[in-house]
């Protein structure tokens, strides 16, 4: 019965031994755990706040120093503004407008918004080179039997060209130097090419008129290069007159070109070369403006 109870002893306390041993070594291995992980967050935290107040990468172990740079810093959620959208109209506008000038008119006109993708800048150039194309096009069809009115509508559609293109440059602002040279002239050629075929038709009551307006076209572009010479070319500039001499002789012209032989009435023939003479009235007088204005220059005065 005593080596019973002894050994109960002996178990019980090398029980206890045991135990003993054990907790140690576990609630030590636990703490080191616990401080490992309390020491990384603290280095994580550390190293935010240094980032959002703009500083180094350091990472700041110390507990206290984590609180020191606490102190002044808005801790409160910041708001983050949310992108601003952008009205689809302001971007078809936007997207419509980067093919014209700074000063183009706005807002943009019916084909503009219904064809933005097209590239208006360069249609006004277009348009003159239309204009170009069709010399040799008219030439064929006015000897062609029964393509009066084709070659009329032909001429037509390039004189309204004429205007258009400088109407749209101006209203888009995109001039351009190559267009401000070959737009007048492809009228120029235009018209003499016109007033050259319609002389062969109608003979001698053609060919005056057609000789005072070109011989007056020939005089005034050379007047207006000597001038660039010297700078002042903006004396010689177009005016009214010139604009209307212009309109007056495409008007004449349409109507010649439209007449058929033993078709169309006399009276409408002598309508047209009424165009035309007095185109060559107005021929004379814008010429006459032109050359008085440059006088002083002329006859070395300035």
């Amino acid at each position: 019965k005593t080596m019973k109870i002894l050994l109960l002893v002996l178990s019980i306390s090398t029980f206890s031994s045991t135990a003993l041993a054990i907790t140690p070594i576990n609630t030590k291995d636990s703490l080191l755990l616990l401080k490992k992980l309390s020491s990384t967050k603290r280095n994580h935290h550390s190293f935010l706040l240094n980032n959002s107040r703009g500083g180094d990468d350091e990472i700041v172990d110390d507990g206290a120093n984590i609180n020191n740079d606490n102190e002044g810093v808005d801790n409160s959620p910041v708001e983050v503004p949310s992108p601003v959208e952008v009205p689809q109209s302001i971007a078809a506008t936007t997207t419509i407008t980067s093919n014209v000038g700074p000063n183009a008119k706005t807002p943009p006109g019916i084909l503009r918004r219904t064809f933005p993708a097209f590239p208006w800048n360069v249609l006004p150039n277009y348009l003159t080179y239309f204009r170009c194309l069709s010399i040799p096009v008219i030439t064929y069809l006015f000897y062609k039997p029964g393509a009066e009115m084709m070659t009329s509508v032909l001429f037509a559609i390039s004189s309204i060209t004429d205007w258009l293109d400088g109407f749209l440059a101006r209203r888009w602002d995109i001039t351009s130097p190559f267009g401000a040279f070959l737009d007048p002239v492809a009228d120029k050629l235009a018209v003499a090419t016109s007033l050259i075929l319609l002389s062969g038709r109608y003979g001698m009551r053609m060919a005056i008129p057609t000789s005072i307006i070109l011989g007056r076209e020939i005089a005034v572009t050379a007047l207006r290069e000597w001038m660039a010479t010297r700078g002042a070319r903006s004396v010689v500039k177009v005016g009214f007159q010139g604009k209307l001499k212009t309109a007056v002789t495409m008007v004449a012209i349409t109507m010649l070109l439209a007449v058929q032989k033993d078709v169309t009435p006399e009276k409408l023939v002598m309508v047209g070369l009424g165009f035309i003479y007095f185109s060559a009235v107005i021929t004379v007088t814008s010429g006459s403006v032109y050359f008085r204005a440059a006088a002083p220059i002329l006859f070395g005065k300035e």
